[in-house]
C-alpha cells in the first residue's frame, strides 16, 4: 500500500491549466524553483493541450507541489510508440519530505496506465528518483563532422519571431504537419515544446527556408561552428540544402538527432547534459543507433 502524503494544510487540484489562477501558480513554481519563465507560452498557442496537471495547493492558491502528464508520442527504431511525457515536477522548499511529489508522480502514472500510453519518458537531473517507478536512463549522442558543401538556393532564408502573429502561425502550421526528424528516436507532436524553447534559450535562432518549406532551429558559436537542433518540415531536406538555404560556410558541424535523414555521416558523441533522458515501459528496448531527443523537444 501507498504511504499516504503529509499533506496537512493543502489540497489536491487536477487540471487545472484552463483555470488562470492555476496556470498562473505553476508560472510561480517554476520561476522560484528553476528560475525558468514559462508565462510567454500563453502568447505561443499555451501549453500542450494534452496536458493534465497533478498538484497539491495552499489555501492562499499558492502552488506546493506539482508534476504534469501530456501525450507525446514519439518514433523508437521506426516505430510510432504511443506515449506520455512528465514534465514541470517541483515541489517548494518548505513541502519537501512529506511525500507530496511521490504522491503526484504516482497519480500522473495512474493516469498515463489509464489513458493507454504504452511508455513514459521525462528529463531529469535525479535519476535515481524516477527508478524505483520503473523508469531507466537512455544514453543520448550527438553528432559531429565536417561540413557537407552547401546546395546553392535562389532566395535567402527568413529569421521567424515566434512572438510574432504571422510568423507564429506559420510555425504551428508546419509544426503540426512535421514529420520525424530520425526513425531511430525523435519526437512526432511538440509545438508547445518547440515554441517555448525558443523563447527560454536565447542562441537559439529559427529560420525559414522557403524553397524547402523547412524551419530550422540552430545555433552558431563564436568559432564557427554550426549546430542544427532540429528541422521542422513535412519532408526532412539534406544537411547541405539546410546549409546553402542558411548561406552558412562552417568547417564544423554538429547535429544533436541522429542525422539518418539529413545525407550525412558524422561521429556520434555522447551528449553533454545536466539531464537525463529517461523512458518508462518497451521492456528493454532502447535506440539501435546512437541518438538523441533534439533539444527543442526539451521539457
Amino acid at each position: 500500500m501507498t504511504k499516504r502524503p503529509d499533506s496537512a494544510g493543502l489540497f489536491f487540484r487536477q487540471d487545472y491549466f484552463g483555470d488562470p489562477a492555476g496556470w498562473a501558480a505553476l508560472v510561480r513554481l517554476l520561476r522560484d524553483i528553476f528560475g525558468i519563465d514559462i508565462c510567454p507560452l500563453q502568447q505561443l498557442g499555451g501549453p500542450d493541450p494534452t496536458s493534465m496537471p497533478f498538484g497539491w495547493f495552499d489555501a492562499e492558491g499558492g502552488l506546493a507541489a506539482n508534476i504534469s502528464a501530456f501525450a507525446l508520442p514519439f518514433v523508437l527504431n521506426g516505430r510510432m510508440v504511443h506515449a506520455a511525457g512528465l514534465q514541470s515536477g517541483a515541489v517548494r522548499p518548505a513541502w519537501r519530505r512529506r511525500g507530496l511529489y511521490r504522491d503526484l508522480t504516482v497519480k500522473a502514472l495512474g493516469w498515463c496506465e489509464r489513458q493507454g500510453f504504452e511508455a513514459v519518458i521525462l528529463y531529469t537531473d535525479k535519476p535515481s528518483l524516477y527508478e524505483p517507478y520503473g523508469f531507466r536512463a537512455i544514453p543520448q549522442h550527438r553528432y559531429q563532422g565536417a561540413a557537407p558543401d552547401p546546395s546553392i538556393f535562389s532566395g535567402p532564408a527568413r529569421q521567424l519571431a515566434p512572438t510574432d502573429a504571422d510568423d507564429l502561425a506559420l510555425l504551428q502550421s508546419l509544426l503540426n504537419a512535421r514529420s520525424p526528424i530520425s526513425t531511430s528516436l525523435s519526437v512526432t507532436v511538440n509545438a508547445a515544446m518547440f515554441l517555448i524553447n525558443t523563447q527560454l534559450d536565447p542562441d537559439v535562432r529559427v529560420s525559414f527556408i522557403e524553397d524547402l518549406q523547412a524551419v530550422i532551429a540552430w545555433k552558431m558559436d563564436a568559432a564557427g561552428r554550426f549546430s542544427l537542433l532540429d528541422v521542422v518540415a513535412a519532408e526532412i531536406p539534406t544537411l547541405a540544402a539546410i546549409l546553402g538555404g542558411l548561406d552558412i560556410a562552417s568547417a564544423a558541424i554538429e547535429v544533436f538527432f541522429r542525422p539518418d535523414k539529413l545525407d550525412w555521416a558524422g561521429a556520434p558523441q555522447p551528449a553533454k547534459s545536466g539531464t537525463v533522458l529517461m523512458l518508462r515501459g518497451l521492456g528493454d528496448e532502447a535506440p539501435h543507433f546512437p541518438a538523441m531527443l533534439s533539444p527543442m523537444a526539451d521539457f
